[in-house]
């Protein structure tokens, strides 16, 4: 894992993390298009109007190749959300996701927030424990129709 660099997100990164997020969860989820369609905006409205000082995307890679994406965003004054989680299933379980999870939370406290936001779904199995391990809080979990299929959505927080 220390050949893997966690560097900021570019613009040119965001054709390949909207075909990897679409490619992914459709394989591993069954999710229908709609779920890259919403990734490709979330991006779009990133790379037009974010705010350097208190949002930030990083993308993990090694040798040039990408393996991964989080980013940082603001939901409130006081609250930040963590968006666009993805780990790429070769590098999955090795460590990588908690590296990035620790970059994205280490610049929200960075960036004044006291909280930090997340939303998920249940059959995310791995980061769900991961967000149990590093202290976050399970504040909803409901039944939704989304993407196509039916899912328990689950939102998270952190205390900062």
């Amino acid at each position: 894992m220390d050949d893997i660099l966690i560097r900021p997100f570019l613009a040119s990164d965001a054709p390949w993390l909207v075909q990897q997020h679409g490619k992914l969860y459709e394989r591993d989820e069954g999710f229908d298009a709609s779920f890259a369609v919403l990734v490709e905006r979330i991006l779009d409205a990133f790379i037009a109007a974010h705010d350097p000082t208190r949002e930030r995307g990083w993308i993990a890679e090694r040798a040039g190749e990408r393996l991964g994406s989080i980013f940082c965003v603001t939901l409130d004054k006081d609250t930040a959300k963590l968006r666009l989680f993805l780990l790429v299933p070769e590098v999955r379980g090795q460590g990588l996701g908690r590296r990035m999870f620790a970059t994205c939370l280490a610049f929200a406290r960075g960036a004044g927030y006291k909280e930090l936001a997340l939303w998920t779904h249940e059959s995310h199995k791995a980061a769900c424990a991961l967000y149990k391990a590093v202290g976050g809080q399970l504040m909803t979990s409901r039944k939704v129709h989304s993407f196509g299929v039916d899912l328990v959505e689950q939102s998270w927080k952190f205390r900062l």
